[in-house]
């Protein structure tokens, strides 16, 4: 943050998550391979006792958030060891909170509930469907197909899992064009 933004004092804004209390928390899913990173940070460097993972160990201010000088250039370091060339001068993560909407764009096309999907982004189902619906569009034949499955009873124990349905069964919603809006 601009020191000119603020009372002078400090470069970054100490605040909460939006619109929650202090103690609010969010539990999120992380593939395993980033919880053992996040657990062998944790046993080397312990956590402060604000909570952050990520502080400055050293120079004028230890113990306080990375400034947003060191994290933009340690990202532009890493885009550099493993995007290619062109995805490097693509908006490909060109900044770290990129990865908040690819995130929630990957579980969207997985097949996550939108309502699951919200509660872990921390969004209203409005908002979540208002920003990321261009991301779920164009999947209306896996639609037309699970509810072919559903009629047919063949409703699977998760109703996101891949299904043995062809064509020819989300065709059944469609025959004679009669249903198709």
């Amino acid at each position: 943050m601009n020191a000119a933004w603020n009372d002078g004092k400090d470069y970054y804004e100490d605040r909460t998550l939006k619109h929650r209390g202090k103690q609010t928390a969010r539990r999120v899913p992380a593939p395993p391979e980033l919880v053992a990173l996040l657990d062998e940070h944790i046993t080397t460097y312990k956590v402060p006792q604000a909570g952050r993972l990520f502080i400055t160990r050293t120079g004028h201010s230890p113990g306080r958030p990375v400034s947003t000088t060191t994290y933009t250039r340690i990202w532009r370091q890493a885009r550099e060891k493993v995007l290619t060339e062109a995805q490097q001068s693509s908006p490909l993560a060109r900044v770290p909170y990129q990865l908040r909407h690819a995130c929630v764009s990957l579980w969207l096309n997985a097949g996550v509930p939108p309502t699951q999907v919200a509660e872990w982004a921390g969004h209203s189902l409005h908002v979540l469907l208002k920003v990321y619906a261009k991301c779920i569009d164009g999947e209306e034949e896996q639609a037309r197909r699970r509810v072919a499955d559903a009629l047919r009873g063949r409703v699977e124990a998760r109703p996101n899992a891949a299904s043995p349905s062809t064509k020819q069964d989300a065709a059944l919603l469609t025959q004679d064009g009669d249903h198709d809006d």
